[in-house]
Parts: C-alpha cells; sequence; structure tokens
C-alpha cells in the first residue's frame, strides 16, 4: 500500500509541474510578447528551428472547431473521469500505461484551464522549418503521450500462452 501512495504522488506532482510550466510560460509570453507578434518581436528559441509568438486559439489545432468552449471543457470532465476511472480501476495494467494516460490528462487540464478563464488557449511555439500549428506545452503533453500510447500499444507483445492444450 505504500509503494501504491507514492506512485500516487508521484502521478500528482507530475501533473502539477506539467501544468504549472504550461500556465507560467503561457503568463510569460501574454506580459512579454504582444498578442499576433510581428517577426522582430518574437523570441527564437533555436534560430530556424523554432521560435516564441503570441496566438491565441478558441479550436483546436490549426484552429479547426474554433469557439468551441463548452465543448472542448465537457471533454475535457469526460476525458479526467475516464483516465480517473481507469487509475482506479486498474484498467491500465503497465505503468508507461498510467503515466501517459495521467500526463495526457495534466496537458488537457492545462489548456482546460485557458479555455475556462478565457474562452481559448494561449499558444506560443512556432516552427520555422515547416507550416505547422503554433503549440504551447500543454499541447506538447497531450500529443507525445496520446502518439506514444497508441504505438506502444500497437508494438507491445502480448506474453506466451504457452499452456498444453487440453485433452
Amino acid at each position: 500500500m505504500k509503494a501504491e501512495k507514492k506512485t500516487v504522488i508521484g502521478y500528482v506532482l507530475a501533473s502539477l509541474a506539467v501544468i504549472a510550466a504550461d500556465q507560467a510560460l503561457k503568463a510569460w509570453v501574454v506580459r512579454n510578447i504582444p498578442l499576433n507578434a510581428a517577426p522582430a518581436q518574437q523570441l527564437p528559441l533555436i534560430p530556424g528551428v523554432v521560435h516564441l509568438t503570441h496566438i491565441r486559439n478558441s479550436g483546436v489545432a490549426f484552429g479547426m472547431l474554433a469557439g468551441g468552449r463548452w465543448v472542448f471543457l465537457t471533454l475535457l470532465a469526460a476525458f479526467c473521469v475516464l483516465v480517473v476511472w481507469a487509475l482506479v480501476r486498474r484498467k491500465l495494467a503497465a505503468p508507461w500505461e498510467r503515466w501517459l494516460a495521467v500526463l495526457a490528462m495534466a496537458g488537457a487540464i492545462g489548456n482546460g484551464i485557458d479555455r475556462a478563464l478565457y474562452g481559448y488557449v494561449v499558444d506560443m511555439f512556432e516552427l520555422e522549418f515547416m507550416h505547422f500549428a503554433v503549440f504551447n506545452i500543454a499541447d506538447i503533453a497531450i500529443n507525445v503521450c496520446c502518439i506514444l500510447f497508441v504505438l506502444l500499444m500497437l508494438l507491445r507483445r502480448e506474453p506466451d500462452k504457452t499452456e498444453p492444450e487440453p485433452k
């Protein structure tokens, strides 16, 4: 029981770290980079690769489904209930399944905070080498965890069932 309590504390602390980093960077961007910043006002992170900008996104990737604030918040609540239910009912067997679900949920909560408070999400990372959606830390957590979850599920080997057949 003690190890399980430590794991739960780990989930909570990791989630809080993702949410805090996401919210802190969003607040910094709002204070320091003008909305829809011109190239001269953007902050290079890795020249030629990525810079910080400041946009508001009321939709999902590439602004699709703009204005769906309450739909997104409802889906967030359902996703959080599903993840907590899966953890409590032990539906996620492997530790990586649990960690990826928890961290994806943390990212969703980070964006959910923006949607609940402002009706939009603050995005700031813009790739320079290709046209791609501008994104934030929460988006990274959601997408990386979900992609890894699917890939690992597809690549997972089932345990050998070498039981002798009944005669």
